[in-house]
């Protein structure tokens, strides 16, 4: 007997019934196009700490780049587990879960955007 095994939710195989594998196909497009983004993102933030040693003092680009960092690790995580509760819908036939990923997206590039501002700002002194 496994530990915790009373705990642990079910494998997907176990939850309900397969739907129409297009709808499969489509969540997997979307689960593929956030693990993209948190790509692109931990790109940024490595070009960000490397590759731009003028943009203002070391200190708060390092932060900038820290920032992309962790926003693209989170994404990719948070994109994983919106995937299987879409999944999960999908297999049960519910309604799709909301999901705050957007709104973490949307959020924390505002916030690094407005901190690159302050960057590009300080390094034109």
């Amino acid at each position: 007997m496994r530990p915790f095994a009373h705990r642990r939710k079910p494998r997907l195989r176990e939850v309900g019934t397969d739907p129409d594998y297009r709808f499969t196909l489509a969540n997997e497009r979307t689960f593929l196009a956030w693990i993209r983004t948190s790509l692109a993102l931990i790109a940024a933030g490595a070009a960000v700490t490397s590759l731009l040693p003028r943009l203002g003092t070391r200190g708060p680009r390092s932060a900038l780049g820290l920032g992309l960092l962790l926003l693209g690790m989170t994404v990719a995580g948070a994109s994983y587990r919106r995937w299987d509760r879409a999944e999960r819908a999908l297999r049960l036939g519910t309604s799709l879960p909301p999901t705050s990923l957007t709104r973490l997206m949307a959020g924390g590039v505002v916030l690094l955007t407005i901190a690159a501002i302050v960057l590009v700002l300080m390094g034109q002194r």
